[in-house]
């Protein structure tokens, strides 16, 4: 028999199953017209969104790969070392960074130098040398603390710079080699053989007695020439000879005499007119003396003295006029003796120049005179060669032991030879030491971009770096990359830092082509309406189903959103779509 308490559990749990199956049929059945209002549609509203206010970004996005850039196969411009002979690498090129200055490989034992420059190597490089690849070479040197001009001449003080580079390295600049050596000194055996030849002949020639009395003959014209313009200026300084120095000293005495007898004589007679003797009568009775008249006829007295006058001046003229004829006399005779002098001074002119051509012919004619002719050709010959070997003899840089990159510090990215193979084509391909992100964008996108634009790439970890764009267009083409689609252009990107990147890694770039200096409001693109009126408008809710059109202006757009500014605030609701 079951007991009171039993049978009161039992009965609760039974009222329990059956209320709660009734509930379940109660929830699960539904009236006609409770089922038709759950099924209508609800409510129309209007679709909104919230005025922001933040800086607004715009970007182009782009897939690229990150890689090394600017691959460049990279040649021998000719032999390492003086010769010619079989070119095998003692070294190969080793896969990593490299520096301007280094040694990117050996060649039979002699080093190849990598140095940054855009003139290729294409020539030995020797003494005397002149050009635009001197002149880079020399901007190496000194870029690289080895010193040295920038004249673009191959002279000693690059010489000294290359060979403090070549030893830096544990090397020794490119010397002649023994052919050169034993080329340079034959010819200057010839040159001294020559002049031996030369001396030997002149000296043969000079003694020679075949011409001995045609140079009698010349130096004697030249001694008649010397005494002939030696007389000819002696007569030019001189004007008078002695006798005529003489006659003139008389006759100039005789002038000054007759001029002095002259003068005596005018002035007694002038004397004997103003003082002539007076004759007195005497009277018995006083009377006035009588007053004594000269007489207007000459007496005894006065005739003498104008006769003496007289002929004092006709003296006087006489000495006057031998005074000129003597003076005459010397001018024309000094005149005769110039004329000649010259005369004999031209004859001695003409006697010199005929006996020189009679010793030049003979000299000419002469067999020593011939040898000695061809002795000097041969030892202008001699040098002319020896001066032309001499000009690149000397310390040089052969075209294989340098190799000129457009930019330093590079990368080897794969080596062509190894070590103890020949040096035929390419021995390695380098590339920029820095990674850059290769891609391409749609051609209405590439119109947004301009070189320098900052940019961010991000890798498939989510990590993002800095980067800037190199090159957009043609310019952005990589040699041996991938071709971009058909009206796309290529991009190209440089990581600020390549810290924690790997090459061949796929990566998305962003690269910002705008950007608000400031926070600004910023609504979705979707809410702008361009009336009628061609105005920019946004329809602001102000209550539930409410709205009102502000007029605004545009600006930034990017990622589905546009700036605006006009009558509007942060958190204001604007019409994105709805009734």
């Amino acid at each position: 028999m079951k007991s009171p308490r039993k049978l009161l559990a039992g009965v609760v749990a039974g009222v329990v199953v059956i209320a709660g199956a009734g509930w379940a049929v109660g929830t699960r059945l539904r009236s006609p017209a409770d089922e038709a209002a759950r099924r209508a549609a609800p409510t129309p509203s209007l679709v909104t969104a919230a005025v922001e206010r933040r800086k607004l970004v715009s970007t182009v996005v782009l897939s690229g790969t990150l890689e090394y850039g600017s691959p460049l196969p990279v040649s021998l411009a000719g032999v390492v070392g003086g010769t010619s002979e079989l070119q095998r690498a003692t070294r190969a090129p080793h896969v990593g960074t490299l520096k301007e200055g280094s040694v990117l490989m050996e060649v039979n034992g002699r080093p190849v130098f990598a140095l940054r420059g855009t003139v290729p190597m294409h020539r030995a490089i020797a003494p005397g040398g002149k050009g635009d690849d001197v002149k880079q070479l020399q901007r190496a040197l000194r870029r690289l603390g080895y010193g040295g001009p920038t004249s673009g001449v191959f002279d000693q003080a690059t010489i000294a710079a290359v060979t403090r580079m070549y030893r830096k390295k544990g090397y020794e600049a490119q010397r002649p080699t023994l052919v050169d050596r034993q080329a340079y000194d034959t010819l200057r055996r010839a040159v001294q053989t020559a002049e031996e030849t030369l001396a030997t002949e002149q000296q043969a020639l000079d003694q020679g007695r075949d011409v001995l009395p045609l140079k009698l003959k010349v130096d004697n014209a030249k001694a008649d020439l010397k005494a002939a313009d030696r007389a000819l200026k002696e007569t030019e300084a001189q004007r008078l000879t002695p006798d005529d120095d003489a006659a003139l000293v008389a006759a100039d005495a005789a002038v000054r005499a007759a001029e002095e007898k002259l003068l005596a004589a005018e002035q007694a007679l002038e004397a004997a007119r103003s003082h002539p003797a007076a004759t007195p009568t005497a009277t018995p009775t006083r009377t006035v003396a009588p007053v004594a008249v000269p007489s207007s006829e000459p007496t005894a007295d006065t005739e003498l003295l104008e006769m003496r006058v007289a002929n004092a001046r006709a003296d006087l003229a006489e000495a006057t006029e031998q005074h000129g004829r003597i003076l005459e006399k010397a001018r024309q005779a000094r005149e005769k003796s110039l004329e000649d002098l010259s005369k004999a001074r031209r004859t001695a002119q003409e006697a010199l120049a005929t006996a020189e051509q009679a010793l030049r012919r003979a000299r000419q004619l002469s067999p020593a005179r011939l040898k000695v002719s061809h002795a000097k050709t041969n030892v202008a010959a001699a040098k002319s060669m020896l001066a032309e070997y001499s000009r690149t003899y000397g310390t040089s840089v052969p075209p294989g032991e340098i190799v000129f990159l457009p930019k330093l510090p590079a990368r080897v990215q794969k080596t062509s030879v190894k070590a103890g193979g020949r040096i035929e084509e390419e021995v390695a391909t380098v590339t920029s030491a820095t990674f850059m992100v290769t891609g391409s964008v749609e051609a209405t996108e590439s119109e947004l971009l301009r070189t320098g634009m900052e940019a961010s790439i991000e890798l498939d970890t989510g990590r993002s770096y800095p980067a800037r764009l190199t090159a957009v267009g043609a310019r952005a083409e990589v040699p041996g990359g991938e071709k971009p689609a058909d009206g796309a252009q290529p991009v190209l990107l440089t990581p600020a830092s390549a810290k924690g990147l790997k090459p061949g890694t796929a990566v998305t770039a962003r690269v910002t082509v705008g950007a608000t200096d400031e926070p600004v409001l910023v609504v979705p693109v979707a809410a702008v309406i361009t009336a009628a009126d061609g105005r920019a408008r946004v329809r602001v809710e102000y209550a539930t189903d409410q709205t009102r059109d502000v007029e605004v202006r545009t600006g930034l757009t990017a990622d589905g959103n546009v700036e605006v500014t006009g009558a509007l605030k942060e958190g204001d609701r604007v019409v994105v779509s709805g009734a």
